[in-house]
């Protein structure tokens, strides 16, 4: 049973992973916009060319947008009643997330500006108020690409191509306007030399915005693919974070002008209003496929009925984005770095505690603006008075600190230790310095942030702070729990404080997840009895659904029990995470819980129950079924290469070696460099078989 539960979990997280919709970190629009190109001066380039040899940009780009899904109806509808939050919506960054390549908007020096890397070359230019990026493309060859739309610009700016089969890709250099005003190629330096082969070449799929940045860059997203002619059709309501992203679709308040049917966030359960961030403000997986619009998310809905926050772990790999002790060190993961801090497991607050709407009166990045701010307290600081009064007054007998930057709360409990592209941001993880971790696990600290000097050692602010904050050791020891849980370096040892994360109901639903899953893949049958435990008290269906999972990674038998159960959850993510494995060992109630949710109206949408059925199906050696199956799942999410190969070894065995050869092409197209694809695909060319 073992071998049988690994390799279904295996392909399940792999293809479910696949399905997810992942938040684009290019660009995180947050101020107010600057009116045209030249409100934001770049310096000149560094590096010129004597002799441009940029062409003049293609004609721009007319293809009509689809019109947005049902009941959206744009901002300007919204504006011509609430024409003053309007007008203030539109001085906001969040309007300006996605916005035509006009001379108003665009920010970056497109006038013969050249940029060289490692790996990556680009001559810029502009003509007729049209702008156009010179650079190698798919093949590897030079050649001009017009910028029709750009991300952003407040801090960088991303340009974006559209190509002839529909696909919007993110052009390889990018404008940093908050560094020394200047182009770079900053997946480069994340991901190394990009080769056209590359997954993160700039052509390849996982630069693709209709995939990875327009769900949250845009209002009303409405996206398609036709797979008998590989183009993609895209429309949306809004370009930008638009009136509708936050208040949910419009159109029955247009008509009624009632207050009962439009959502005002302010006034959701915390939860809900928590979601309306949370769907943007932090890396997901979606349950239903990026294609379909009728089952996206809506303001007033529940986040956990339709993501799952990405924390620590991609299926069974780590995540670059996190610190060893869970906290998110990359930009645009807020969500998940805000539903681990005390403020918000203890105190309840989300991010309307805090920020306000982009329409309404505010200072930077959307906090909310006192009416009346003492002198020497930042605003900053009087997010934290409310709950916080008398640690406040305490001033400088709690800080210990005299300088007036010390006296910011956020100096401390939101240092700028999370990366955002080339930027710096603050920790919405709200916690204490734990030093120690920067000794043990080279994680940073808030004192290091701005103790730089050679005296002060992280060693060095350990003393002061046990000196100052002798009771800082209680609340610095979860830290410390985590990290010596989830880091590699001390995964050996790491059984007992994974288990008490596990067991610590006042931890973190998604910390308790990932401490599930560690502890499953490294202590397999050893780790069943802590898992069991967990999943008996969980009253979070996420944690609930990581549980299930982790149970099925175990492979041992005696899981079945605790699976069954699931099957009736009231989650949906609950009842596919546990059905997947048991009918994957041929548990019958597993089988008929997968061809429910793979029939029903509510979950027939669901990519995976297909799959399941499909591969089930072909394992008992009905071709037929299995590729009917497996068909309707690519009808859901056609990207999905695994499936497509998986199909063309059938098409082969059938001996319809055309169909065999389309579903391999075009699982290249959404992976380029599949091994298993390009393997069978240079079989098929030589006239052998197709594995």
């Amino acid at each position: 049973m073992s071998r049988s539960v690994t390799l279904f979990l295996v392909v399940g997280v792999l293809l479910v992973v696949a399905g997810g919709a992942v938040i684009s970190r290019s660009s995180t629009p947050d101020a107010p916009p600057a009116v045209s190109s030249t409100a934001v001066a770049p310096k000149e380039t560094a590096a010129r060319v004597a002799e441009p040899v940029a062409a003049p940009p293609a004609p721009k780009v007319t293809a009509e947008l689809l019109p947005p899904p049902p009941g959206y109806v744009g901002s300007e509808k919204c504006g011509e009643c609430h024409d003053d939050e309007h007008a203030a919506w539109r001085k906001d960054w969040h309007a300006r997330a996605l916005s035509e390549a006009t001379p108003d908007y665009v920010v970056g020096d497109f006038k013969n500006a050249h940029y060289k890397g490692d790996s990556s070359e680009a001559w810029m230019a502009s003509r007729d108020e049209q702008f156009s990026m010179r650079t190698k493309g798919p093949g590897g060859a030079l050649d001009a690409y017009p910028v029709h739309w750009v991300v952003g610009g407040k801090r960088m700016q991303d340009p974006v191509t559209m190509m002839p089969d529909g696909r919007w890709q993110v052009l390889p250099i990018y404008f940093h306007v908050t560094g020394k005003g200047e182009w770079v190629d900053y997946s480069e330096s994340k991901q190394g030399a990009l080769t056209p082969e590359h997954p993160f070449f700039w052509a390849n799929w996982q630069r693709n915005t209709q995939h990875s940045c327009l769900d949250c860059h845009v209002t009303g997203l409405n996206t398609r693919y036709d797979r008998k002619s590989h183009r993609w059709s895209t429309g949306f309501a809004d370009a930008g974070v638009a009136c509708e992203s936050c208040h949910g679709p419009g159109a029955r308040h247009a008509d009624t002008q009632l207050t009962k049917d439009i959502i005002q966030p302010t006034k959701l359960p915390p939860q809900q209003g928590l979601a309306v961030c949370a769907q943007c403000h932090g890396p997901h997986r979606t349950l239903f496929p990026l294609l379909d619009a009728e089952h996206r998310y809506q303001p007033g809905q529940r986040y956990e009925d339709f993501y799952q926050p990405m924390v620590v772990l991609l299926g069974s790999q780590r995540s670059g984005d996190f610190f060893e002790d869970g906290r998110p060190k990359t930009s645009s993961f807020e969500y998940q770095a805000l539903t681990q801090s005390r403020c918000y497991l203890q105190g309840g607050a989300t991010c309307l505690t805090c920020h306000t709407a982009p329409h309404a009166e505010h200072a930077d990045n959307e906090v909310k603006q006192p009416k009346h701010l003492a002198k020497g307290v930042t605003v900053g600081s009087a997010s934290c008075q409310g709950c916080h009064a008398k640690v406040f007054a305490e001033g400088s007998k709690h800080t210990h600190h005299t300088s007036a930057e010390a006296q910011d709360c956020v100096a401390c409990h939101m240092p700028p230790t999370v990366s955002g592209v080339l930027d710096h941001f603050a920790d919405h993880a709200i916690d204490v310095p734990v030093p120690r971790n920067t000794v043990k696990h080279d994680i940073p600290n808030a004192c290091n942030a701005c103790h730089t000097h050679e005296k002060a050692s992280p060693e060095a602010m350990v003393e002061s702070l046990e000196k100052w904050w002798p009771n800082a050791k209680q609340r610095q020891a979860r830290r410390m729990r985590l990290a010596d849980a989830i880091a590699m370096k001390t995964a050996a040892d790491s059984r007992e404080p994974l288990e008490q994360v596990l067991a610590d109901k006042k931890e973190a639903p998604a910390l308790r997840g990932v401490a599930a899953h560690l502890l499953a893949q490294r202590f397999r049958k050893e780790s069943v009895p802590a898992l069991k435990a967990a999943l008996a008290t969980a009253t979070d269906p996420s944690l609930r659904s990581e549980l299930a999972d982790a149970l099925a990674m175990t492979g041992t038998r005696d899981v079945v029990d605790v699976l069954v159960p699931l099957l009736k959850d009231k989650s949906l993510w609950v009842r596919q995470t546990a059905a997947i494995p048991l009918a994957g060992v041929g548990d019958p109630r597993g089988l008929s819980a997968l061809e429910t949710l793979a029939s029903r109206p509510e979950s027939e949408g669901l990519t995976m129950p297909h799959v399941m059925l499909g591969q089930l199906a072909l394992r008992r050696g009905d071709l037929a079924t299995g590729v009917q199956e497996l068909e309707r799942s690519l009808d859901l999410q056609p990207y999905n290469a695994e499936v497509l190969v998986v199909l063309a070894d059938v098409y082969a065995r059938q001996g319809d070696l055309p169909k065999a050869r389309e579903r391999l092409e075009e699982a290249l197209r959404f992976d380029s460099q599949h091994r298993g694809a390009r393997q069978r695909l240079e079989f098929l060319r030589r006239g052998g078989p197709a594995r």
